[in-house]
């Protein structure tokens, strides 16, 4: 897998911890956390310049001290990431399928190029030009995704049922790349299996379970963004995501309030 970057680092940050300290926090103590993971000072400082252009992060004081907290947009992209990156989704082939039909002007093929990135980025596959097809729990977060970048004049959406013709996993295949999918799922697995093994048992530190818990995390939330999360009928016999997931949410439990405990010790001092 790549290796995460300051400015994903940051985004994980943000996500597992960065709303329990409501939502601010001083760029002297994010340097001193993300050095637990190996990024020097310049590196953070200049990933949070980014993010702060990118209308991500906010800047500024708290009690005359600097420090940065998430904007309205970041909250809300957030909250969309926890129902797929925290939640094992219960999906049934009978809940059906939410279609994204749309149109761009020629004139606007930025837009359209936009708009098939951000629908690929949420798990929607392509089953014609300007036809898109994902499992309906996406068309929420979908429909969010859509107004905040504006593209929601160019697209209608549909809860549709699958009738006819072909052979519903077959054709589903043709949509996904599920072969992709799998391989990053089991990289996953290779890379952190390990990590959860040892964790049943180390008695590392607070800091060490910080570390340990978001790099894992910063390495799985774009795994349920690659996968549509369709229905195990439609799912190779051998899929690998049930092992990840089991892998995650196992350090999850363990490292999480442990981490959490570490974040507090460092902004209390």
């Amino acid at each position: 897998m790549k290796a995460p970057t300051p400015r994903s680092l940051i985004v994980s940050f943000f996500g597992a911890y960065g709303r329990e300290l409501g939502g601010w926090i001083a760029v002297a103590d994010l340097v001193t956390l993300l050095g637990r993971l190996g990024v020097d000072a310049p590196a953070v400082r200049s990933a949070v310049s980014r993010q702060k252009q990118r209308g991500f992060l906010q800047a500024h004081q708290v009690g005359g001290v600097a420090g940065y907290s998430l904007s309205a947009e970041a909250e809300e992209i957030l909250a969309d990431g926890d129902r797929r990156i925290y939640l094992r989704q219960d999906v049934r082939l009978s809940d059906g399928w939410v279609l994204a039909v749309f149109s761009v002007p020629e004139t606007e093929r930025h837009r359209r190029h936009l708009l098939r990135s951000r629908l690929s980025r949420l798990g929607f596959g392509a089953t014609a030009p300007g036809v898109w097809i994902a499992p309906s729990h996406l068309a929420e977060e979908a429909r969010h995704t859509l107004e905040r970048l504006e593209l929601a004049p160019y697209v209608d959406l549909f809860h549709a049922d699958y009738l006819a013709y072909a052979d519903l996993r077959d054709a589903a295949a043709r949509w996904w790349d599920l072969g992709a999918v799998q391989a990053g799922y089991a990289e996953f697995s290779e890379q952190f299996l390990k990590t959860a093994s040892d964790a049943d048992s180390a008695d590392d530190a607070d800091s060490d379970a910080f570390a340990t818990y978001l790099l894992a995390l910063d390495a799985w939330r774009r795994m349920p963004y690659r996968d549509p999360g369709l229905p195990p009928e439609l799912l190779p016999e051998d899929w690998q995501g049930t092992q990840a997931a089991d892998i995650f949410f196992g350090l999850h439990d363990r490292l999480r309030a442990r981490g959490l405990a570490y974040v507090k010790s460092v902004v209390s001092r």
